[in-house]
């Protein structure tokens, strides 16, 4: 009997996922000081094209150079790069699965240490003032700029050999501010409805699809909700996934959370009140988000990708053999198991390593026995994240990860990094 997720899944625009596998996108870090794809991307991407998956969806690759997620971002935006797009491409593709661009704008979530005035649909300051800086409002102009950008990189993209393109409509990035009415306060043809708030992301999704053609993936990833008080609900995504099934999509990731309550990597953030309870059934069947599917699924009637928290082969099936989920989204496993997914399609793994529950620490290893316990909380955040992070880095250098990093580590040489690269940085108005 086959195994459910060795099976193939055609989309509507005739492409074919050889297995129902996926490498959600990860920020990678490994640009070049100009923004542009480097040979560590093939190297990262050939070893997990080798891996099994059947479709790799890159990190963010922003569409201007003025606002990033951080440094070290892939940007398109005049500055070139085209010939390291393809060898990634190419890299990327060599076992024969897709490879996505996920393309994005990080709005008022781009770092202080790449604009001080980022933009966002209105000027909400992000609780993180420390790293992040307040933000302006749009104007219909750059809105309008920001929507042909999304398009431009979609074009480039086909162009440079990439088999498909990803729009990040979610974790709090800018198409995820326009959503949500904690941060779109607008009272133009852009905020206050639903459908206002929901134009932005349909008319790049509209921009995206008149460049790159109807033969070519086009995909979207969204926010189940935004679990914060007043914010983008369940109730909204699936609204807004029937339209986006009426926009002619071929994939709708589901995901969840911003920077200010970071569900995917569940941990529920610095504010806990509005943190809604796990049911028992999800935390038996792991996957932050899948009690939420049904119902998207059935609102966009396109194939739905579900991201966050899977780690056992049979939790991945009974997903796909439900219909909950077409396809299985994995990350963190794969900074370092990268041949997990080949394991899980021929059924010779039973599950992933679930690393990030071992990595912890309590207030006296890390930042004093006496520390708040919101700073404890987000440390612990923070230096998970940057532990995965140097795992990356590890496999784009063609090394093996380094299980034994400590956090403590892992969170000091990420901040080293991050800082030159901000340095190195050089930017070239056009």
């Amino acid at each position: 009997m086959t195994n459910i997720l060795a099976t193939t899944l055609q989309l509507a625009c005739g492409a074919v996922l050889p297995n129902r596998i996926a490498k959600a996108a990860m920020t990678e870090g490994l640009a070049d000081a100009e923004d542009r794809a480097t040979d560590r991307h093939a190297t990262l991407y050939r070893r997990w094209s080798r891996g099994g998956a059947g479709l790799l969806i890159t990190g963010n690759v922003m569409v201007d150079r003025r606002y990033l997620e951080r440094p070290g971002n892939v940007v398109i935006d005049g500055n070139g790069g085209h010939e390291q797009l393809r060898e990634w491409a190419r890299a990327g593709t060599e076992a024969g699965n897709h490879l996505w661009m996920q393309i994005s704008h990080p709005g008022r979530q781009a770092t202080r240490t790449s604009t001080r005035q980022p933009m966002s649909p209105s000027d909400v300051q992000l609780k993180l003032a420390g790293m992040f800086a307040r933000p302006r409002a749009m104007t219909p102009e750059d809105i309008e700029d920001a929507i042909q950008r999304y398009a431009r990189v979609a074009e480039v993209a086909r162009d440079t050999g990439f088999t498909g393109v990803q729009v990040h409509g979610a974790h709090g990035y800018l198409i995820s501010q326009f959503l949500s009415p904690v941060t779109n306060r607008r009272t133009d043809e852009w905020g206050g409805a639903l459908d206002n708030r929901a134009r932005f992301l349909l008319e790049a999704v509209k921009a995206v699809r008149g460049r790159v053609g109807s033969d070519f993936p086009v995909a979207v990833k969204l926010n189940s909700a935004d679990f914060q008080k007043g914010g983008f609900t369940l109730e909204e995504c699936v609204q807004v996934a029937g339209w986006l099934g009426e926009a002619g999509i071929d994939l709708l990731e589901i995901s969840g959370g911003t920077y200010e309550q970071p569900r995917l990597l569940d941990h529920q953030g610095q504010d806990d009140t509005f943190a809604e309870p796990q049911r028992e059934s999800t935390r038996r069947r792991e996957a932050y988000f899948l009690e939420y599917a049904g119902a998207i699924q059935a609102s966009a009637k396109v194939p739905l990708m579900v991201t966050g928290g899977f780690r056992t082969r049979i939790a991945m099936e009974e997903a796909v053999s439900s219909g909950e989920a077409d396809v299985i989204g994995l990350g963190r496993p794969l900074c370092v198991t990268p041949e997990l997914p080949e394991g899980l399609a021929e059924g010779s793994v039973q599950s992933a390593d679930s690393w990030e529950k071992q990595l912890h620490l309590g207030p006296g290893r890390l930042l004093g026995p006496t520390s708040p316990v919101y700073l404890i909380k987000f440390f612990n955040v923070q230096g998970e994240v940057a532990w995965f992070y140097r795992q990356i880095v590890k496999l784009s250098e063609g090394q093996e990860p380094d299980t034994s990093l400590s956090l403590r580590r892992a969170l000091g040489q990420h901040l080293r990094s991050e800082l030159g690269l901000s340095r190195a940085r050089v930017f070239r108005p056009q």
